[in-house]
């Protein structure tokens, strides 16, 4: 290294002669060009690395390093899910960060430069991970899937845009944006400031690095924990296995599951041996919106839940009715209700966007297309969810689909839920089911007025006082604020019960006035509210239930040992979601004709 000491000129005596005119001075070697020399671009580097580190650090300089150095490490460390986001989690020593700094210190300053600032962007876009990571398990129940989550983003925004309206929601995606590229971007600062660090105290840095990794793997040998984690952590590296394992298995998952969407047990069997112990019956599949088991079991939640359910049972049996129920288990939870009820109505495990489109896009017959190709029904959909064109109405055979502009509704929505259940019931009854017809009805009908936020709650009115809707008006206006809602985890879980009560009273008062004699209604849950609602280790369980006057409906099913009533009991058999639909069929005399494809 370069020694650099300050020459005293000396004063001119006479005693020195100058020299003459055309003499020249004694010249050196010439100095070697590069970086060990002083001369050349290299030296010029060197020594400028050198001049600056002899400058001494202000309080700024030394601030803005600590900063550096915490954000690196923070990213290096971040978990993946809210529940572990606590300080014992940036108390270790992270093995990616030693190899990182062996890396760099073996470097020249340009390539050291360049390959610290490509470190800090991917240590960003790990960071962006994990926190999709985070929201994803806080609101599905599951990570967030590089191949299939992307087009989920863009409902997310939707469903911001519906419950806290279309500015916020815009606001929301474009700081989204900038915050991602800001911290890329401040991530790669971050890390270039380290490294010229290293380089500027490279025999320094290179004993701290050689300390760093014994005491890693000497931590790592023994176990050595600190506040209850190990203080060895290769949590960048895992991340990383985490994604690059579940996109392997989607990419695999493709082929197999188009291969098992093909093998339909039911495949080939003629119309006339589709449930013909249904004949003559008007069968109804409803979907409640986040209807789970924690509404019946959590004890935050579930007191005012099954007070509604007994006083419900007793009106139904008052009326003539009787039910039998059981559970399953959805392949989603938080959200992405098209899975539930796919996998419910497909017999196939549908618990990824990728499986949904390859199911919608086969020949496999859904349990309500079975109804529609006996040709002894009309088939039906009650969809108030749905605002734009909606092409899977032809896998779920139905001749016609009520969307949400089609049921007359002129009053204000709930947030996201676009009318109140109580106004679609009745607006199924108004203009499908209590119109004479020469076929019996099967009817697919999807309730909203529990879907997340939970705010504003519509209430019960007389059915005799519904008309347009418009008498929602005031009911809106008082209601709790969204925003309110959602960023309190307590009141969320109050307005979720509330929201179900309000669900589970509407279909059962409905039920009790317009129910016949040939009514079977089958209504579930689509799956469980989101984790900051059910708990970070709740099932995926969801109620399931079959009411009918006629004995019979229920005598088919005896064989299930589902508990009487409408709620089902905690001994009560699980089942998973995609079993329901061939044990269906086959309750109700159906004959199995596997499909040759």
């Amino acid at each position: 290294m370069p020694v650099f000491t300050r020459q005293r000129q000396q004063p001119a005596t006479t005693d020195e002669p100058a020299p003459a005119d055309g003499d020249k001075p004694l010249e050196g070697p010439p100095a070697p060009d590069d970086e060990s020399g002083t001369g050349g671009a290299g030296g010029n580097e060197k020594a400028e690395g050198e001049a600056e580190a002899a400058k001494p650090p202000t309080i700024l300089s030394w601030t803005t390093t600590i900063l550096a150095a915490a954000l690196v490490i923070a990213a290096f460390l971040l978990p993946n899910a809210w529940a572990a986001l606590r300080p014992n989690r940036f108390m270790r020593l992270p093995a990616e960060a030693i190899v990182g700094a062996v890396l760099l210190l073996a470097l020249p300053r340009r390539p050291r430069t360049i390959v610290a600032a490509l470190i800090g962007a991917g240590l960003g876009v790990l960071t962006v991970l994990n926190f999709l990571d985070m929201g994803f398990r806080e609101y599905l129940g599951r990570g967030f899937n590089l191949v299939l989550d992307w087009e989920l983003l863009d409902d997310a925004q939707s469903y911001m845009a519906d419950s806290m309206g279309g500015t916020v929601a815009t606001l929301a995606a474009v700081g989204a944006v900038l915050l991602v590229v800001v911290l890329i971007a401040v991530m790669a600062l971050a890390t270039v400031r380290l490294a010229n660090l290293l380089g500027r105290n490279t025999a320094l840095a290179t004993r701290g690095t050689l300390i760093a990794g014994t005491v890693w793997i000497m931590c790592s040998a023994m176990g050595v924990q600190l506040l209850g984690v190990p203080v060895a952590s290769d949590r960048a590296v895992s991340a990383l296995a985490v994604q690059a394992r579940r996109v392997k298995d989607t990419l695999r998952d493709e082929a197999a599951f188009a291969k098992e969407a093909k093998a339909d047990r039911f495949g080939s069997t003629p119309g006339a041996q589709l449930v013909p112990d249904l004949r003559g019956k008007d069968v109804i599949f409803t979907f409640i919106e986040s209807y789970g088991r924690s509404a019946l079991e959590d004890p935050d939640i579930s007191p005012g839940v099954n007070k509604t359910l007994d006083t419900s049972a007793e009106a139904l049996t008052k009326a003539g009715f009787a039910a039998k129920s059981g559970w399953l288990t959805s392949a989603t939870f938080g959200g992405s209700s098209w899975l539930g009820h796919s996998t419910f109505l497909s017999g196939l495990w549908i618990d990824n966007q990728q499986r949904f489109r390859t199911v919608m896009s086969s020949d496999r017959l859904s349990l309500t297309k079975m109804f529609q190709k006996t040709g002894a029904w009309d088939t039906v959909g009650i969809m108030p969810g749905i605002q734009k064109g909606w092409p899977e109405e032809k896998f779920y055979g139905l001749d016609k689909v009520y969307n949400a502009f089609e049921l007359g509704y002129k009053g204000p929505k709930f947030s996201w839920s676009t009318m109140p259940d109580q106004y679609a019931l009745e607006a199924f009854q108004r203009q499908v089911h209590g119109k004479k017809r020469d076929k019996p009805l099967m009817s697919e009908v999807i309730l909203t007025s529990s879907h997340q936020p939970w705010s504003p709650i519509p209430k019960m009115v007389g059915w005799d006082e519904l008309g347009d809707g418009s008498i929602f008006n005031s009911i809106q206006k008082a209601g709790t604020n969204p925003s309110d809602v959602m960023s309190d985890s307590a009141k969320s879980r109050e307005e979720y019960g509330k929201s179900i009560e309000y669900s589970v009273t509407s279909l059962t008062q409905w039920l009790e006035r317009y129910g016949t004699d040939d009514t079977v209604l089958v209504f579930l849950g689509d799956h469980q509210p989101i984790a900051r609602v059910s708990g970070n280790n709740a099932s995926r369980d969801v109620p399931i239930s079959i009411v009918a006057k006629d004995p019979k409906v229920l005598d088919k099913i005896s064989s299930w040992n589902w508990t009487d009533g409408i709620k089902p009991d905690a001994k009560t058999p699980v089942w998973k979601m995609d079993t329901f639909r061939d044990r269906f069929l086959m309750a109700y005399g159906s004959t199995p004709a596997p499909s040759k494809g």
